[in-house]
């Protein structure tokens, strides 16, 4: 919790316990934290760097701590300082930058980044510095970045960032695939399905994308595109992949459906992942049923929509509103 002030879990846990007893030698502080009394004491020094802790005049080898209120505030207020500045710094930098990328040059308008590590870094900076929508390809088969699951994708949600992301069915199949796209879900992020990606492609607001350049087995590298034909030609591919895939329902417990009657929260992921191309036995292993239930429950959806093949199911599904390529405001 107090990372953001520079200090790491030995040091707060070390400032906890002293604020705790307000005052207390090396060695009981040391056996209260369950660490040796050389880490203690060497936190205990980072402590006192910060201002948050200080060694007793009257007895050596006692240390005290500094009151929360104001030695956390001072840190605080420093902290904010830092950051406005930081903001400012950036703010021009950025103007200074669009000034001259007022005319960029050809070889200007796309970045080479090579390496697994400088890539899944680039992807996730990519996200981090999305302010609207983040559009993203997904394959079954990453190569330097996973498929769904990043600290970064989480935190652009958070801040609202919106995400439109386009999946392979063979994602669905792999182990916690199901799992992170009911998280993506959970966080309101429109997913949808379809048999094959034509590449792995993430775009950021319309201004920046990234599509890899080589294949298995090659050092992974990527190209990054910015504002020009190139990219707008990316999130044409992306919108046309987008039309055509499926919509995904997942983990909808606890929301409400039309009708009492209607097919419940158990019902619409069956169907979702059927549409999306799924087995019965793959549908019934995803979410963790048996494969009579599953056929059971299909069966019940056909006589409650009063169809008799899967096809008009589907048809029938689109209709009532069941499933949708739009999400439901």
């Amino acid at each position: 919790m107090l990372g953001a002030i520079g200090l790491d879990e030995i040091q707060e846990s070390a400032y906890r316990a002293l604020v705790a007893v307000g005052a207390a030698e090396v060695s009981d502080l040391a056996h209260r934290l369950g660490l040796p009394e050389a880490d203690t004491e060497r936190a205990l020094r980072r402590l006192e760097q910060h201002g948050l802790a200080a060694q007793a005049s009257a007895r050596t080898g006692r240390w005290v701590a500094a009151p929360p209120g104001v030695a956390l505030g001072a840190l605080l207020t420093q902290q904010r300082h830092e950051l406005e500045q930081a903001e400012l710094a950036a703010a021009l930098l950025a103007e200074e930058y669009r000034a001259e990328a007022a005319e960029p040059a050809v070889h200007d308008l796309v970045e080479v980044v090579t390496g697994a590590s400088a890539v899944s870094h680039r992807f996730h900076q990519l996200q981090l510095g999305a302010t609207s929508e983040v559009c993203a390809l997904v394959t079954g088969k990453p190569i330097a970045v996973s498929g769904m699951e990043n600290e970064a994708e989480e935190r652009a949600a958070t801040r609202g960032v919106s995400y439109r992301v386009v999946v392979e069915r063979e994602l669905l199949s792999l182990p916690f695939g199901i799992m992170e796209l009911s998280a993506a879900l959970s966080r309101d992020e429109q997913c949808r399905v379809i048999d094959r990606v034509p590449t792995k492609l993430v775009v950021a607001d319309g201004a920046l994308a990234m599509v890899p350049l080589t294949g298995r087995g090659a050092e992974p590298s990527a190209l990054v595109v910015h504002a020009s034909g190139l990219l707008e030609s990316l999130m044409g591919l992306f919108e046309a992949v987008w039309r055509e895939a499926m919509p995904l329902r997942l983990g909808e417990v606890g929301r409400p459906h039309e009708e009492d009657t209607g097919p419940d929260p158990t019902d619409l992921e069956i169907l979702s992942l059927l549409l999306a191309g799924l087995t019965d036995a793959s549908v019934a292993k995803q979410l963790d049923l048996g494969l009579r239930t599953v056929q059971r429950r299909v069966k019940g959806l056909m006589e409650l929509t009063g169809v008799s093949t899967r096809l008009q199911l589907g048809w029938h599904a689109y209709e009532r509103g069941w499933v949708s390529r739009t999400p439901r405001s």
